[in-house]
């Protein structure tokens, strides 16, 4: 572990883990295990999983579908985005070319 690493403790189901991590993430590093401990604790509730290992995958599968959807919908408002700025971009060269053709 180097210099700037930390080791960090965090708690998930019962089960104690050490992380190393720059120090500079710690923070986001404890909230995170908070969370996924929070989400396991859900789907350990419900019943319909049982088994550590079980419970970690349908978490992870759950996080994983999450993060793809918010992804996906980003992208699309990159891309409305980026079309719209591409029309203003055009509209304003079509204005400038008229601009110069009358200086003509």
């Amino acid at each position: 572990m180097s210099q700037d690493q930390a080791r960090v403790s965090v708690r998930i189901m019962e089960k104690e883990y050490v992380v190393a991590c720059p120090y500079d993430e710690r923070s986001a590093l404890l909230d995170a295990a908070e969370f996924l401990n929070a989400r396991m604790r859900e789907i350990r509730d419900t019943g319909k999983v049982v088994g550590l290992d079980r419970i970690a995958v349908m978490a992870a599968l759950n996080l994983a579908h999450e993060f793809l959807k918010v992804k996906d919908r980003e992208s699309k408002v990159d891309n409305g985005a980026g079309s719209r700025v591409r029309a203003l971009r055009e509209r304003v060269e079509s204005v400038l070319g008229k601009s110069q053709q009358l200086d003509l």
